[in-house]
């Protein structure tokens, strides 16, 4: 009997001391649904993918990636908060959010209270992008050509409430010009614009078109970032040029409110373990970003800061909620 109890001890404690799996057995046992309230191609997206395809490796089951853009994430938001909380449904929550929390009047969520923090992926900053035989080679020359007409002067970005987006608002706020702000469905579209001249200026991450940067086709006058992006270190920066504006983005992984904490537990573990592994890390110097990791603490925490911060912002820019 003395055995026997000693043997169920021990398998008691081994258990216990189980990579973060262990906290929960049964989970996952059926694929993982991650929904991104952007377009394909976006740096939202190329990071999701990548860890995705980590994660499904270290979990042995398939990770889904379904693109919802939408205003401010709304779309893609409720698809997750009214889901289960179960581990099986999962947000790309944005710096974005954050921002539009401020910009809209109304939301049908809280940021704060409707999802379960898991940890961050990645900062970014976001790049102005001009056609390759564009006459503006700085922004003091864009802000010019906008300033004598303005009426002509377009600026693409992906849709309302993203980072990208709200960095155009800042800039025409900041700038006092009455610049037309064109919102895309995606990433392509942007590009798309831009070539065809219908936007002058474009905003979007380095990794998001880093093809047609690299080819030569659009190149960059300005980053929105604290610092030269790594990626294009002749490019300054905005404060350098002048503007006073400055957004560094990030992206993270959430689930909605109430999901057990020992599945939020397992699935952050798995997500720091990845975004800190070298191979990660290299990939997103590469694309111009920074990898990140957090835990559900410090990714709350984050969120909280970042609406203050970006409500404070608004306000001294004059941007009104719509």
């Amino acid at each position: 009997m003395v055995k026997i109890l000693g043997l169920l001890v021990a398998l008691l404690v081994g258990c216990a001391t189980l990579d973060p799996a262990g906290a929960q057995p049964t989970y996952p046992n059926r694929s993982i649904r991650v929904v991104i309230p952007f377009g394909p191609g976006g740096f939202a997206d190329i990071t999701m993918r990548l860890v995705g395809q980590k994660l499904s490796e270290r979990t042995n089951q398939q990770v889904v990636i379904e693109n919802r853009p939408s205003a401010g994430g709304i779309i893609a938001a409720n698809a997750v908060t009214s889901a289960q909380p179960d581990g099986y449904t999962l947000f790309v929550f944005s710096s974005g959010i954050a921002l539009s929390k401020s910009l809209l009047k109304t939301m049908p969520f809280d940021p704060v209270t409707a999802f379960s923090p898991i940890s961050t992926m990645a900062l970014f900053d976001l790049l102005l992008l001009v056609k390759a035989d564009s006459p503006m080679r700085t922004v003091k020359d864009a802000l010019g050509t906008a300033r004598s007409d303005p009426s002509k002067f377009n600026i693409g970005t992906i849709n309302p409430g993203s980072t990208q987006n709200v960095t155009a608002e800042l800039l025409r706020a900041a700038t006092g010009i009455p610049m037309t702000i064109v919102p895309h469905r995606n990433t392509a579209e942007v590009l798309t614009s831009l070539l065809r001249g219908d936007t002058q200026i474009g905003v979007e991450s380095y990794a998001a078109l880093k093809s047609p940067i690299d080819a030569g086709q659009i190149r960059a006058i300005a980053a929105s970032g604290d610092k030269r992006s790594p990626m294009q270190p002749n490019v300054p920066t905005l404060k350098e040029g002048g503007i006073d504006a400055q957004v560094v983005g990030w992206n993270s992984l959430v689930a909605p409110a109430n999901t057990p904490k020992e599945i939020i537990a397992f699935l952050s573990g798995h997500v720091r373990t990845i975004v800190e592994s070298p191979d990660f890390k290299q990939r997103m110097i590469d694309l111009g970003g920074e990898p990140k990791a957090s835990t559900p603490e410090e990714l709350d925490a984050r969120l909280k800061s970042d609406i203050d911060m970006w409500a404070a912002v608004v306000k001294r820019a004059g941007l009104e909620p719509r």
